[in-house]
């Protein structure tokens, strides 16, 4: 990664407002991504769709997301900060506009594509910065204080798209995010100037297209068990070309002197695990975005706005815990909180395994409310921890590898688990509200299943494996 010009510990005003703009263009890429979970169900009851292809929506933007993050550490050499930063909202905010256009699903599904293209690149754009700007003993603090405000995103999202969707459609969503991109863009070009002096360096072309063959095989393949099954052809070749294309993939890389993901770094023990654990944090967060609106909606019968009110207390809970996470995580480390974490994520899990036509809504609420309280206590302190163990060369590696694997985990993760509500709600007789709930109880079990994996995996290894001595921090 390209030297840095800010390395004190004290910014300057300047500074401080050119962080705030980099944080203001990630809320607005994570505000993207919440406000299609209300949107959803009626977006596949306008275009007709089932939810194994209504959330691609979801997971395709998820999976562009991770693999455009390790093209962004090439990008963050190759171009200055204010060339790619405006460069990435332009791409966003064209997706964006697209989308308030889109008359038919493909189209919307491509303008989720070029979305995803721009917040691949600002995402790890800011977690990058962030790291680099702030010295390893406020780590855990600046994660923190940048979690608040993204956190901010998804715990208005929901709710404002909520009442978007129910009083005007759901384009309108999009209508409105578009402005706030174009604002973003000239705040950028007045106010943010370059941190790092562009140079040339080499991007592997074919590393890029056998990791969007191989992730992008591996979901189509997913995605279509649960329409087709598991022993169609289009369910089976997707998945064994894309496990081929990720065998190349990974060889590649660590043949490679130049590799466009350092899987080397997976060789640290801590940052290893934690990049597990995060990967099923992350997919966790979203398989519930996606399957608790629509069980609120075609299962329960409420209002768009219903559900996104039922999903804000949870953001909430991320953005107020975020912070304090970080905080714990300075004075205590990750062992008890990654624990606590995930111990409360599997309980809430497990509650949203036994949904009804007869379950009130504060149920869903509490339960999930509870999971995103677990997930908030997780991800700050085992992100941190895995960064920490790398040595000061390696974090901009470490975070392209940890981001990719999330978004990776968080796209394959939901289309599996919705593939499950898919498969187990036809065994119930596939269109009625009943075989909907026993679907979406079958996923969550699933997802409980996964998340208590991650649990036994910290209660082993987290805060009991220690970086190598001979190993350099900065």
């Amino acid at each position: 990664m390209t030297e840095l010009v800010i390395t004190k510990k004290h910014l300057s005003r300047r500074d401080k407002l050119m962080v705030a703009i980099i944080l203001l263009g990630g809320f607005i890429a994570i505000l993207n991504q919440t406000v299609m979970s209300p949107a959803l169900p009626k977006i596949m009851r306008e275009f007709a769709i089932t939810p194994a292809v209504g959330q691609w929506l979801t997971s395709i933007f998820l999976l562009v997301n991770g693999l455009m993050i390790p093209v962004a550490a090439y990008l963050i050499n190759r171009f200055s900060t204010r060339q790619l930063f405006i460069a990435a909202m332009l791409a966003f905010t064209a997706g964006t506009t697209l989308a308030a256009l889109s008359v038919s699903f493909p189209m919307l599904l491509a303008a989720r594509i070029l979305q995803a293209v721009g917040a691949g690149i600002q995402l790890p754009f800011t977690q990058v910065m962030i790291m680099l700007i702030f010295p390893k003993e406020r780590r855990g603090f600046a994660l923190g204080i940048s979690g608040i405000v993204i956190g901010l995103a998804p715990a208005a999202g929901p709710t404002v798209a909520g009442w978007l969707v129910d009083e005007f459609g759901w384009k309108a969503i999009f209508v409105g995010i578009a402005p706030l991109g174009v604002l973003v863009m000239i705040f950028a070009a007045v106010f943010l100037r370059n941190l790092n002096v562009a140079s040339k360096s080499h991007l592997d072309i074919l590393s890029v297209a056998l990791s969007t063959l191989g992730f992008g095989g591996v979901l189509f393949g997913f995605s279509a068990a649960g329409g087709m099954g598991w022993l169609h052809p289009f369910t089976i070749a997707p998945i064994i070309i894309g496990g081929a294309a990720i065998v190349f993939f990974i060889r590649r890389q660590l043949k490679s002197k130049q590799p466009l993901l350092n899987l080397r770094v997976l060789r640290n023990a801590v940052f290893s695990t934690s990049t597990i654990i995060s990967s099923v944090v992350a997919s966790g967060l979203t398989f519930a975005a996606v399957l608790t609106p629509i069980f609120l909606q075609d299962v329960l019968g409420k209002s768009a706005l219903h559900s996104g009110l039922i999903l804000m207390p949870g953001a909430i809970a991320m953005a107020v815990i975020s912070p304090v996470s970080g905080i714990l995580f300075d004075r205590f480390g990750p062992r008890a909180l990654s624990i606590i974490g995930l111990a409360i994520i599997v309980v809430g899990s497990a509650m949203l395994a036994f949904l009804s036509l007869s379950t009130p809504s504060w149920y869903v609420l509490v339960a999930y409310t509870f999971r995103m309280a677990g997930i908030s206590l997780v991800n700050m302190p085992v992100n941190t921890w895995g960064i920490n163990a790398l040595p000061g060369a390696m974090i901009a590696h470490g975070n392209s590898i940890n981001n990719t694997a999330r978004q990776v985990a968080g796209s394959i993760g939901t289309a599996v688990l919705v593939t499950v509500m898919m498969l187990v709600s036809a065994s119930h007789g596939g269109m009625s509200a009943a075989a909907s709930a026993a679907g979406i109880d079958a996923a969550f079990a699933g997802g409980t299943i996964i998340t208590f994996s991650a649990f036994l995996l910290a209660v082993i290894r987290v805060g009991r494996i220690k970086r190598p001595h001979n190993q350099s921090q900065e």
